[in-house]
């Protein structure tokens, strides 16, 4: 978001005094684990939000013999119902978009009018995640304005796709009835929908490639849409948590040329109340082990550890992250 790693993560007043806190509080002797059994909130079981926590827990419970922690991903509703089971102390980790999880801190977005989630605390961001929106093959549409009054998927209430696309409308000056009729499906049924031409399109924030995506380009020809045009341009410099993306050509069948889209990070947060070596061992499991990170699935094959520890981070760091980020002076 911003351009140096300090520069990006001080900026905000908030997140400034927060981070002084969480510095202090990284010198303090580390605390033995409270729990034995940790859960990741993730999203649903086809997504990369479900591959990544299932990677990183693989990564813990390696030394699971050694710190007494077992790991285990859990599939959930996806962004907005992590951070808000994060803050409410039913998960302790989770995944989540770094426009979501700056929101829920300051209150903003979808958590305006509900006290600030000030107790969410970031740890690491992994892969970028364009907004991809897929299309049938014979439905003749050809860029975002062929949508109006079609039968488009805007994913569920908790989504944080469902955010993406009510804020792309809003940027174009419209909303949800922008289309004809409203699906509410999840990421695995989604799909299978489009190639039974009960909806035209749907909407879902992923990282690429994705088996997800495979599904419906592989069984009817489904075709990536790109966005693009003054709307997305104000789109971006309202929010800094934005970029554009290019989605390659040739991931997909009947996607030979790159899809031009934005995005955001998928990022992992947890509770300022997870104590801080708890933190610091998964923040340590992992970037001690990127290597075989960057294996466990396509999204992570250009994963960096300097890119990590500042894109999309949007919210305070947690002090166990801190701790780890120093001692290997990446911070």
């Amino acid at each position: 978001m911003f351009n140096s790693a300090l520069g990006r993560y001080f900026r905000h007043p908030a997140l400034h005094v927060a981070a002084g806190i969480a510095l202090a509080l990284s010198l303090a002797t580390p605390a033995v684990a409270q729990k034995k059994v940790l859960a990741i909130g993730t999203g649903g079981m086809t997504g990369v939000y479900y591959a990544a926590g299932g990677s990183i827990c693989r990564l813990l419970n390696k030394n699971r013999h050694r710190h007494g922690m077992r790991c285990m991903a859990q599939s959930t509703g996806g962004s907005v119902a992590n951070a808000k089971d994060i803050a409410d102390g039913k998960l302790e980790f989770g995944i989540v978009q770094s426009d979501v999880s700056y929101n829920a801190y300051m209150g903003l977005g979808q958590f305006a009018g509900s006290k600030p989630y000030s107790n969410l605390r970031s740890l690491f961001s992994l892969h970028a995640e364009p907004v991809t929106i897929v299309v049938g093959k014979k439905s003749g549409i050809q860029s975002f304005d062929d949508l109006k009054g079609k039968r488009f998927n805007v994913g569920g209430p908790g989504s944080g796709s469902r955010v993406l696309i009510e804020q792309y409308l809003n940027a174009r000056g419209d909303d949800l009835n922008y289309f004809g009729q409203i699906k509410e499906l999840g990421p695995d049924k989604h799909g299978a929908a489009l190639c039974a031409d009960t909806i035209d399109g749907f909407v879902y924030g992923v990282g690429h490639p994705s088996a997800n995506i495979q599904e419906p380009t592989t069984n009817c020809g489904a075709r990536l849409l790109a966005l693009q045009g003054s709307a997305l341009d104000a789109l971006l410099k309202e929010h800094a948590y934005y970029a554009k993306v290019v989605i390659p050509g040739g991931m997909y069948p009947d996607n030979p040329t790159d899809t031009a889209t934005y995005g955001v990070m998928a990022t992992l947060i947890a509770s300022a109340e997870v104590p801080e070596h708890t933190v610091y061992l998964v923040v340590k499991s992992v970037f001690d082990n990127l290597p075989e990170l960057r294996t466990l699935h396509a999204a992570f094959q250009h994963l960096k550890a300097e890119d990590m520890m500042t894109n999309g981070l949007s919210i305070p760091m947690h002090p166990g992250a801190i701790r780890y980020f120093r001692e290997r002076g990446l911070l």
